[in-house]
């Protein structure tokens, strides 16, 4: 197992208080296992409380604020789920332009759960296969996104899975998708639309 596949590549997690304790962990374990460099980007500097479905659970250390990061510093960008996570996500200006500009560098993003909510607010799920958690695929679909019940979805660089029982399937595109890097196509059509 012991594959340094991202090596030297660091990727940026965003995420608030609310987040989906494992969806944001496991993932981050699997990259870091993979040799990837992980930063926590929040809205604010500090701790963010993850949660266990509707529980408080474990607090976590940011190791950044939105407005101090940038995201040509990072090769890829992951968004764990949650409630409460995307809602605050997606509310915060800086929040969608650090997201929209991976799409807009070509950069290859993995999105769990509840995430998708926040690429609507960034506006770059049109003419994109996805999935996330069900609740969400009317607001997908009204965006313009096809939204399929799949465990995991890539299109162009982008992965999607639904729900925590779908983390192994997803880690494992995630870490492919990351691997191969930028998706030229991905930055076209992103720049196009914006």
């Amino acid at each position: 197992m012991g594959e340094q596949k991202l090596q030297g590549k660091r990727v940026a997690i965003v995420a608030a208080d609310m987040v989906e304790r494992v969806e944001l962990v496991e993932p981050r374990k699997a990259l870091e296992a993979a040799g990837a460099q992980t930063e926590l980007i929040s809205l604010k500097p500090g701790k963010i409380t993850s949660f266990d479905h509707f529980d408080p659970a474990d607090e976590i250390d940011v190791d950044k604020a939105v407005e101090e990061a940038d995201a040509s510093d990072y090769d890829a960008l992951m968004i764990p789920g949650g409630v409460g996570n995307p809602d605050q996500l997606r509310g915060d200006e800086n929040m969608v332009a650090f997201v929209r500009s991976f799409f807009e560098q070509g950069k290859p993003v993995a999105a769990i759960c509840h995430a998708p909510w926040v690429l609507v607010e960034a506006g770059v799920v049109r003419d994109r296969k996805l999935t996330s958690w069900p609740t969400l695929q009317t607001d997908l679909r009204n965006a313009g996104a096809n939204w399929v019940d799949e465990q995991v979805v890539v299109d162009q660089g982008l992965v999607t899975s639904r729900k925590p029982d779908d983390i192994p399937a997803f880690n494992k595109k995630m870490i492919e998708e990351f691997c191969e890097g930028k998706h030229a196509e991905q930055a076209e059509k992103t720049r196009a639309a914006t």
